[in-house]
């Protein structure tokens, strides 16, 4: 009988992918969410009975888990709004793990960020850093995924840039020089997929996973608008202004960057040794490949627009 894998956080932007890669490989999914309701564009991505929605949250996953062979957490957040890190992060991803142990599940797939250290000054980081130990507490022989910023169709990484310069007369630039590693999303979600059906092969060990490329915030804003056809209008903000600006209003509800993500982007996102894909047998997907497919929406007129070289 094919195997049965738990997904926490299957209706978000990477589950979807995780979700369909888990059904290429004959396994049968449990896809864990608070609203099945809406969770129900997940159906098509699996065969006939391949998929189950069902209701459920870290606060309690142990339903959710029981009688499974595997079980994923994708489950984490970007700020504190409604939330904190610390529950998240660290509570949600140990409770993840003790209902995978009790359930007698084989794997457990714990995706966590570049970065992720409990000596970490930023908040994001350290959180991610202590649920990697708790995970590990837990469940030993757990597989943990470290990945770069991750980009996709549905992300909030390349289309919050270029709706931003789509309506912005300019552009500002901040953090310029700092480097990330864009993973794609679906290089990720087949990595997730072959670590929860294989703990022989990835059970215990910890992979920093990233693409081809290593850019900078400003090579990646200008990219994207040459991929978007925007005027390339940009105006350089100082680290110490945008420092002083942070401290002033990144506290603030629905504020552009808080204080945290600006400590994060002290640091470069980028694979620290050998990229994991390798280890999976996956050769990392070229952003510049298969991003202009979803954004030339963003285009003025779209696939029609002439685009400049470069």
């Amino acid at each position: 009988m094919s195997k049965l894998v738990t997904v926490f956080g299957a209706a978000g932007f990477i589950g979807r992918y995780v979700c369909q890669e888990l059904a290429k490989a004959d396994a049968r999914i449990r896809a864990a969410t608070r609203d099945p309701h809406s969770a129900q564009f997940l159906r098509p991505l699996a065969g006939l009975g391949q998929m189950a929605i069902v209701k459920s949250s870290l606060s309690a996953p142990t339903p959710a888990c029981e009688g499974v062979d595997a079980v994923v957490n994708l489950v984490g957040i970007l700020d504190e709004s409604g939330q904190s890190f610390e529950a998240v992060h660290v509570d949600g991803a140990r409770r993840a793990a003790e209902a995978a142990k009790e359930a007698g599940a084989k794997s457990f797939v714990q995706v966590s960020a570049i970065g992720a250290d409990p000596e970490a000054e930023a908040d994001y980081a350290r959180t991610k850093g202590e649920g990697e130990a708790a995970v590990r507490e837990v469940f030993p022989d757990a597989t943990i995924l470290r990945p770069s910023i991750v980009f996709g169709p549905e992300d909030e990484f390349l289309n919050r840039f270029a709706k931003l310069m789509k309506i912005a007369h300019v552009m500002p630039v901040v953090a310029g020089d700092a480097r990330f590693q864009p993973v794609y999303v679906g290089d990720l979600a087949e990595a997730v997929a072959k670590a929860a059906l294989d703990p022989a092969a990835h059970g215990g060990k910890i992979y920093e996973l990233g693409g081809p490329n290593v850019v900078t915030m400003r090579e990646l804003l200008h990219w994207i608008a040459r991929t978007t056809g925007q005027d390339e209008r940009f105006i350089e903000v100082p680290d110490a202004v945008t420092a002083r600006m942070v401290k002033m209003f990144g506290w603030l509800p629905g504020a552009p960057m808080t204080q945290d993500q600006w400590k994060m982007l002290q640091s470069p996102n980028v694979v620290s040794g050998e990229n994991g894909l390798s280890a999976f047998g996956i050769s990392p997907t070229p952003m510049q490949a298969v991003a202009p497919n979803w954004m030339v929406h963003y285009r003025r007129h779209g696939r029609f627009t002439k685009l400049s070289e470069g």
